[in-house]
């Protein structure tokens, strides 16, 4: 059995035999898992109405522990400072995110969980860990830590080369 992409990889070897399409095989698959993962790794959060970029924004105050503004939650969740405004938006009218004009610069804002985000973090953290490892059960231990380093080696080389953290 192979996966999508060792189909497109004969096609490109078909239609170009005199290129190697290597980098498909890497960068296509991890395009794939992207697209996979963006349609079905929701695991709890449509069942406490959220998407997961609204989850990532909430995540992102959660685990940094302090008020972030629009720019550094970006920047924390690799989105652009357009999205994230309209999940602050989405977020704010449920209740889940306080703002907080600063004092010194009232053109700029800070953001923090409010207790009701707080809880539903707390609650759903554990669950969205458990599914995720649903996702990964078919790698051993051994397989899922080479595939990390050497996940963490890609994205490395990727970020030195466009000199940024973000996509």
């Amino acid at each position: 059995m192979e996966d999508a992409v060792a189909g497109v990889l004969r096609q490109w070897q078909q239609a170009f035999p005199d290129l190697d399409p290597e980098p498909i095989a890497i960068l296509g698959r991890i395009s794939r898992i992207a697209a996979l993962l963006q349609q079905g790794r929701t695991g709890p959060l449509p069942h406490a109405g959220l998407t997961r970029p609204e989850f990532d924004v909430l995540a992102a105050l959660r685990r940094t522990g302090h008020e972030l503004t629009p720019s550094q939650l970006a920047r924390e969740t690799f989105a652009s400072g357009a999205a994230v405004t309209k999940r602050l938006r989405q977020l704010e009218e449920r209740g889940l995110v306080a703002r907080r004009t600063d004092q010194r610069d009232r053109r700029v804002f800070h953001l923090s969980l409010t207790a009701e985000g707080t809880e539903l973090i707390d609650r759903l953290y554990p669950d969205l860990l458990a599914h995720d490892r649903t996702l990964l059960a078919g790698l051993g231990a051994a397989e899922r830590e080479e595939l990390s380093r050497g996940l963490g080696r890609l994205l490395l080389v990727l970020e030195g080369s466009s000199g940024s953290t973000q996509p």
